[in-house]
Parts: C-alpha cells; structure tokens; sequence
C-alpha cells in the first residue's frame, strides 16, 4: 500500500490493537504497519513500525442512501499518536466519512472529498 508518488511501500501487520480480533480495515480504521521500502532522503526508515487511517479501499463501501463507493486501489495515511497526518499533502479523494471519524485535517489536505 502507499498513497502517491514517493510514498513508501507498506506492510500491515496489526488492525488497531485492543479493539477486538478483526481480520480486515476498513476506510477509517487505524492500522500498526511495518515500513517495507522507503524513498532516500526521508524521515521514514525501513522496518520501523508506524500508524497509518485507511483512507481508500478497493472494497466497496456503502453509505446509507445507497450509494456505494470503490476505489481502483487501496491507500492510507500514515500518521502520529494524535492522528495528525505526519506528511503535508495528499493524493487522490477520499471520502467524507473520515470527518466524521475527527480526521479533519486529512479532510482538509485532500484535493477531492466524495
């Protein structure tokens, strides 16, 4: 996973601990992954462990009214302990749940809401 151009590769290894044994994320969720490629020159390393928000699924997602939304590919935003987003942009849409879900920064960063 990775979210743009010079975004690092990602591997997930935990869905948020203490929440239960959930196999799967969905957008919204805060995920514990481990770096696996990183661009030189960047704060990142390899095999450090970091937090991430699913921000785009290619699993469908379903809103009450019917609507139902699908990306072509799977992304997240890696952020810090208080949710804040660790970069300064961010590439492609996403959708208006995560403002619900108190993300409003990534909410703010993103060129596109659906």
């Amino acid at each position: 996973m990775g979210s743009g151009k010079g975004s690092p590769e990602y591997w997930v290894a935990v869905v948020k601990p203490g929440t239960s044994n959930r196999r799967y994320a969905n957008i919204g969720d805060v995920i514990v992954a481990v770096i696996k490629e990183a661009v030189p020159n960047m704060p990142l390393e390899r095999s450090e462990v970091i937090r991430a928000v699913i921000v785009r699924t290619c699993k469908e997602l379903k809103r009450d009214n019917g609507m139902i939304i699908r990306y072509d590919d799977n992304a997240a935003v890696i952020v810090d302990q208080e949710g804040n987003p660790k970069g300064t942009r961010i590439f492609g849409a996403i959708v208006r749940e995560l403002r619900q879900l108190n993300f409003t920064k990534i909410v703010s960063l993103a060129p596109e809401v659906l």
